[in-house]
Protein backbone atom coordinates (compact mmCIF):
# COMPACT_ATOMS: atom_id res chain seq x y z
CA UNK A 1 0.00 0.00 0.00
CA UNK A 2 1.35 3.63 -0.96
CA UNK A 3 0.14 6.34 1.85
CA UNK A 4 0.15 10.08 -0.02
CA UNK A 5 0.69 12.95 2.39
CA UNK A 6 0.09 16.42 2.09
CA UNK A 7 0.96 18.87 3.94
CA UNK A 8 -1.42 22.33 3.05
CA UNK A 9 0.51 25.17 4.07
CA UNK A 10 -0.19 29.22 4.05
CA UNK A 11 2.36 29.89 0.81
CA UNK A 12 3.43 25.94 -0.28
CA UNK A 13 1.85 22.38 -0.22
CA UNK A 14 4.06 19.65 -0.37
CA UNK A 15 3.21 15.96 -1.40
CA UNK A 16 5.05 13.01 -0.64
CA UNK A 17 4.51 9.10 -1.58
CA UNK A 18 5.59 6.55 1.23
CA UNK A 19 6.03 2.96 0.94
CA UNK A 20 5.11 0.64 3.78
CA UNK A 21 8.47 0.80 5.31
CA UNK A 22 8.36 4.35 5.59
CA UNK A 23 10.71 4.81 2.00
CA UNK A 24 10.00 8.02 -0.08
CA UNK A 25 8.79 6.82 -3.65
CA UNK A 26 7.91 10.55 -4.98
CA UNK A 27 7.53 13.93 -3.51
CA UNK A 28 6.14 17.29 -5.29
CA UNK A 29 5.76 20.55 -3.59
CA UNK A 30 3.55 23.40 -5.56
CA UNK A 31 2.33 27.01 -4.93
CA UNK A 32 -1.06 27.27 -2.69
CA UNK A 33 -3.49 29.45 -4.14
CA UNK A 34 -3.47 32.29 -1.38
CA UNK A 35 -7.22 32.81 -0.06
CA UNK A 36 -8.49 30.71 -2.61
CA UNK A 37 -10.59 27.85 -1.38
CA UNK A 38 -11.65 25.82 -4.59
CA UNK A 39 -8.09 26.24 -6.17
CA UNK A 40 -6.77 25.23 -2.91
CA UNK A 41 -8.93 22.11 -3.26
CA UNK A 42 -8.21 21.52 -7.04
CA UNK A 43 -4.29 21.64 -5.90
CA UNK A 44 -4.78 18.94 -3.86
CA UNK A 45 -6.62 16.80 -5.89
CA UNK A 46 -4.11 17.15 -9.15
CA UNK A 47 -1.11 16.40 -6.85
CA UNK A 48 -2.98 13.44 -6.09
CA UNK A 49 -3.93 12.24 -9.31
CA UNK A 50 -0.13 13.31 -10.54
CA UNK A 51 0.82 10.86 -7.81
CA UNK A 52 -1.44 8.02 -8.82
CA UNK A 53 -0.16 8.49 -12.64
CA UNK A 54 3.34 8.25 -11.80
CA UNK A 55 3.20 5.20 -9.01
CA UNK A 56 0.89 3.49 -11.09
CA UNK A 57 -1.48 2.71 -8.01
CA UNK A 58 -4.11 4.15 -6.06
CA UNK A 59 -3.32 5.43 -2.88
CA UNK A 60 -4.76 6.43 0.79
CA UNK A 61 -4.78 10.23 1.07
CA UNK A 62 -3.77 12.18 4.66
CA UNK A 63 -3.57 15.70 4.36
CA UNK A 64 -2.38 18.08 7.76
CA UNK A 65 -3.96 21.45 7.54
CA UNK A 66 -3.40 24.46 9.59
CA UNK A 67 -6.10 24.45 11.58
CA UNK A 68 -8.51 21.50 12.91
CA UNK A 69 -12.05 20.10 11.87
CA UNK A 70 -14.68 20.79 14.00
CA UNK A 71 -16.75 17.75 15.67
CA UNK A 72 -20.01 19.67 15.75
CA UNK A 73 -19.48 20.95 12.11
CA UNK A 74 -17.44 18.60 10.40
CA UNK A 75 -15.71 21.90 9.25
CA UNK A 76 -12.26 23.53 9.04
CA UNK A 77 -12.10 26.12 12.51
CA UNK A 78 -8.69 27.77 14.01
CA UNK A 79 -6.91 28.14 10.70
CA UNK A 80 -4.22 30.73 10.11
CA UNK A 81 -4.65 30.24 6.35
CA UNK A 82 -7.93 31.89 6.81
CA UNK A 83 -9.73 30.45 3.64
CA UNK A 84 -10.41 27.43 5.06
CA UNK A 85 -12.40 28.22 7.85
CA UNK A 86 -16.07 27.14 8.05
CA UNK A 87 -15.26 24.63 5.24
CA UNK A 88 -16.46 21.47 4.10
CA UNK A 89 -12.64 20.52 3.15
CA UNK A 90 -12.72 16.60 4.16
CA UNK A 91 -16.20 16.11 2.17
CA UNK A 92 -15.08 18.07 -0.86
CA UNK A 93 -11.97 16.30 -1.04
CA UNK A 94 -13.52 13.42 -0.54
CA UNK A 95 -16.47 13.38 -3.42
CA UNK A 96 -13.56 14.90 -6.15
CA UNK A 97 -11.35 11.85 -5.26
CA UNK A 98 -14.00 9.27 -4.73
CA UNK A 99 -12.12 7.69 -1.23
CA UNK A 100 -12.03 8.43 2.23
CA UNK A 101 -9.68 11.11 3.59
CA UNK A 102 -7.68 11.48 6.54
CA UNK A 103 -7.02 15.35 8.27
CA UNK A 104 -5.36 16.01 11.44
CA UNK A 105 -3.67 19.15 12.15
CA UNK A 106 -0.17 19.39 11.32
CA UNK A 107 1.12 19.19 14.77
CA UNK A 108 -0.60 16.48 14.71
CA UNK A 109 0.73 15.07 11.97
CA UNK A 110 4.12 16.03 13.48
CA UNK A 111 3.51 13.98 16.38
CA UNK A 112 2.69 10.86 14.32
CA UNK A 113 5.48 11.43 12.15
CA UNK A 114 8.51 11.26 14.88
CA UNK A 115 6.83 8.83 16.93
CA UNK A 116 6.38 6.65 13.96
CA UNK A 117 9.57 6.22 12.43
CA UNK A 118 11.38 9.87 14.05
CA UNK A 119 13.16 11.38 16.88
CA UNK A 120 10.28 9.58 20.01
CA UNK A 121 9.96 6.14 17.96
CA UNK A 122 9.92 4.08 20.50
CA UNK A 123 8.67 6.09 22.64
CA UNK A 124 5.58 5.75 25.10
CA UNK A 125 4.37 9.43 25.43
CA UNK A 126 5.77 11.85 22.64
CA UNK A 127 4.83 15.58 22.32
CA UNK A 128 5.36 17.47 19.09
CA UNK A 129 5.62 21.18 19.31
CA UNK A 130 5.71 23.18 16.24
CA UNK A 131 7.83 25.95 16.52
CA UNK A 132 7.37 28.71 13.43
CA UNK A 133 4.84 31.10 12.23
CA UNK A 134 2.83 29.35 14.59
CA UNK A 135 2.64 27.66 17.64
CA UNK A 136 1.01 24.14 17.87
CA UNK A 137 1.66 20.45 19.46
CA UNK A 138 0.50 17.52 19.49
CA UNK A 139 0.57 13.66 21.67
CA UNK A 140 1.20 10.30 20.76
CA UNK A 141 0.42 7.75 23.50
CA UNK A 142 1.44 4.23 23.09
CA UNK A 143 1.27 4.89 19.29
CA UNK A 144 -2.09 6.44 19.49
CA UNK A 145 -2.71 9.69 18.54
CA UNK A 146 -4.95 12.09 20.96
CA UNK A 147 -7.35 14.36 19.68
CA UNK A 148 -9.76 14.77 22.70
CA UNK A 149 -13.60 15.10 22.99
CA UNK A 150 -13.22 18.93 21.51
CA UNK A 151 -10.81 17.93 19.06
CA UNK A 152 -8.35 20.22 20.38
CA UNK A 153 -5.55 17.94 22.32
CA UNK A 154 -2.31 19.24 22.17
CA UNK A 155 -3.40 22.89 21.40
CA UNK A 156 -0.89 23.79 23.73
CA UNK A 157 -0.13 27.19 21.56
CA UNK A 158 -3.28 28.92 22.57
CA UNK A 159 -3.08 28.63 26.27
CA UNK A 160 -1.49 31.30 28.28
CA UNK A 161 1.94 31.92 29.11
CA UNK A 162 2.79 30.46 32.41
CA UNK A 163 3.65 32.94 35.33
CA UNK A 164 3.81 36.12 33.39
CA UNK A 165 6.00 38.35 34.66
CA UNK A 166 7.43 42.25 33.65
CA UNK A 167 9.45 41.50 30.83
CA UNK A 168 6.47 40.02 29.52
CA UNK A 169 3.93 42.84 29.85
CA UNK A 170 1.84 44.24 27.73
CA UNK A 171 0.65 40.81 27.25
CA UNK A 172 0.42 40.43 23.22
CA UNK A 173 -3.01 39.91 21.23
CA UNK A 174 -3.77 36.88 19.51
CA UNK A 175 -5.67 36.47 16.15
CA UNK A 176 -7.48 33.92 18.12
CA UNK A 177 -8.81 37.10 20.32
CA UNK A 178 -7.65 36.69 23.53
CA UNK A 179 -3.60 37.88 24.87
CA UNK A 180 -0.52 36.28 26.25
CA UNK A 181 -1.03 32.96 24.25
CA UNK A 182 2.03 31.25 23.69
CA UNK A 183 1.84 31.60 20.17
CA UNK A 184 2.27 35.54 20.29
CA UNK A 185 5.93 34.74 22.63
CA UNK A 186 7.32 31.92 21.05
CA UNK A 187 6.05 31.84 17.04
CA UNK A 188 8.40 33.56 14.77
CA UNK A 189 6.81 36.78 14.91
CA UNK A 190 5.89 37.05 18.42
CA UNK A 191 9.56 36.49 18.84
CA UNK A 192 10.63 39.59 16.01
CA UNK A 193 7.41 41.76 17.83
CA UNK A 194 8.73 41.70 21.28
CA UNK A 195 12.45 42.06 19.96
CA UNK A 196 10.92 45.34 17.95
CA UNK A 197 9.58 46.47 21.70
CA UNK A 198 12.80 45.84 23.72
CA UNK A 199 14.85 47.36 21.15
CA UNK A 200 13.65 49.23 18.27
CA UNK A 201 15.17 47.25 15.95
CA UNK A 202 12.86 45.52 13.38
CA UNK A 203 14.24 42.12 12.78
CA UNK A 204 13.14 38.81 11.87
CA UNK A 205 13.70 35.69 13.82
CA UNK A 206 16.45 34.16 12.05
CA UNK A 207 18.51 37.44 11.94
CA UNK A 208 18.20 37.60 15.60
CA UNK A 209 19.75 34.33 16.17
CA UNK A 210 22.45 35.47 13.64
CA UNK A 211 22.76 38.57 15.86
CA UNK A 212 23.17 36.83 19.13
CA UNK A 213 26.02 34.33 17.21
CA UNK A 214 28.06 37.41 16.92
CA UNK A 215 27.30 38.67 20.52
CA UNK A 216 24.56 41.55 19.90
CA UNK A 217 23.61 42.44 23.18
CA UNK A 218 19.44 43.09 21.98
CA UNK A 219 19.77 39.69 20.40
CA UNK A 220 21.28 37.82 23.04
CA UNK A 221 18.67 39.37 25.91
CA UNK A 222 16.02 38.14 23.50
CA UNK A 223 16.35 34.53 23.10
CA UNK A 224 17.01 34.19 26.79
CA UNK A 225 14.04 35.49 27.01
CA UNK A 226 12.26 32.91 24.68
CA UNK A 227 14.48 30.32 26.38
CA UNK A 228 13.12 30.79 29.28
CA UNK A 229 9.51 31.35 28.05
CA UNK A 230 10.20 28.04 26.13
CA UNK A 231 11.23 26.48 29.39
CA UNK A 232 8.23 27.60 31.60
CA UNK A 233 5.71 26.74 28.50
CA UNK A 234 7.31 23.28 28.29
CA UNK A 235 7.32 22.14 31.94
CA UNK A 236 3.21 22.45 31.87
CA UNK A 237 3.50 20.17 29.48
CA UNK A 238 5.63 17.82 31.54
CA UNK A 239 3.53 18.25 34.57
CA UNK A 240 0.58 17.70 32.99
CA UNK A 241 1.34 14.49 30.78
CA UNK A 242 4.75 13.36 31.34
CA UNK A 243 6.11 12.94 28.20
CA UNK A 244 9.43 10.73 27.46
CA UNK A 245 10.14 12.66 24.68
CA UNK A 246 9.15 16.74 23.37
CA UNK A 247 9.84 16.33 19.63
CA UNK A 248 10.40 20.58 18.20
CA UNK A 249 10.14 20.98 14.79
CA UNK A 250 8.89 24.33 12.10
CA UNK A 251 11.60 26.65 11.88
CA UNK A 252 12.94 27.94 15.45
CA UNK A 253 13.44 24.34 16.20
CA UNK A 254 16.59 24.66 14.58
CA UNK A 255 17.85 27.23 17.16
CA UNK A 256 20.39 24.75 18.47
CA UNK A 257 21.15 26.42 21.73
CA UNK A 258 17.21 25.22 22.64
CA UNK A 259 18.45 21.70 23.37
CA UNK A 260 21.00 22.32 25.91
CA UNK A 261 19.69 25.61 27.48
CA UNK A 262 15.85 24.86 27.80
CA UNK A 263 16.25 21.88 29.77
CA UNK A 264 18.56 22.91 31.93
CA UNK A 265 16.08 25.80 32.68
CA UNK A 266 13.20 24.15 32.94
CA UNK A 267 13.36 21.96 36.23
CA UNK A 268 12.31 25.14 38.05
CA UNK A 269 8.88 24.46 37.05
CA UNK A 270 8.83 20.66 37.29
CA UNK A 271 7.10 18.99 40.13
CA UNK A 272 9.93 15.77 40.48
CA UNK A 273 13.24 15.29 41.64
CA UNK A 274 14.89 14.35 38.61
CA UNK A 275 13.20 15.54 34.81
CA UNK A 276 14.18 12.53 32.53
CA UNK A 277 12.11 14.27 29.51
CA UNK A 278 14.28 14.44 26.23
CA UNK A 279 14.08 17.31 23.97
CA UNK A 280 15.09 16.59 20.75
CA UNK A 281 14.75 18.22 17.16
CA UNK A 282 12.52 16.06 14.52
CA UNK A 283 14.51 13.71 12.86
CA UNK A 284 12.64 14.37 9.62
CA UNK A 285 13.16 17.85 9.77
CA UNK A 286 10.82 20.28 7.21
CA UNK A 287 9.87 16.69 6.12
CA UNK A 288 7.75 15.46 9.54
CA UNK A 289 4.48 16.93 8.84
CA UNK A 290 4.37 16.09 5.26
CA UNK A 291 5.47 12.83 6.56
CA UNK A 292 3.12 12.42 9.03
CA UNK A 293 -0.04 13.20 7.16
CA UNK A 294 0.93 9.87 4.80
CA UNK A 295 0.89 7.83 8.41
CA UNK A 296 -2.39 8.96 8.87
CA UNK A 297 -3.16 5.58 7.09
CA UNK A 298 -1.43 3.31 9.67
CA UNK A 299 -0.05 -0.43 8.40
CA UNK A 300 -3.29 -2.93 7.75
CA UNK A 301 -5.96 -0.04 7.52
CA UNK A 302 -6.98 0.05 4.15
CA UNK A 303 -10.00 2.18 3.11
CA UNK A 304 -12.81 0.35 5.03
CA UNK A 305 -10.83 -1.78 7.40
CA UNK A 306 -11.02 0.51 10.46
CA UNK A 307 -8.66 2.99 11.72
CA UNK A 308 -5.28 2.44 14.06
CA UNK A 309 -5.34 6.10 15.29
CA UNK A 310 -7.23 8.87 15.75
CA UNK A 311 -7.41 12.25 13.72
CA UNK A 312 -9.20 15.30 13.67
Amino acid sequence: MIRIGIDLGGTKTEIIALDPHGCERWRRRVPTPAGDYSATVETIVVLVEEAERTLGTRVSVGVGIPGSVSPLTGRIRNANSTCLIGQPLREDLEARLGREVRLANDANCLAVSESTDGAGAGADVVFAAILGTGVGGGLVVHGRLLVGANAIAGEWGHSPLPSPGDEDRPLPGCYCGRSGCIETYLSGPGMALDHGRRTGARLDAAAIAAGAEDGDPGCVRTLQLYERRLARSLAGVINLVDPDVIVLGGGLSKLERLYLNVPWLWGEWIISDQVLTRLLPARHGDSSGVRGAAWLWPLGAEEGQGDASETD
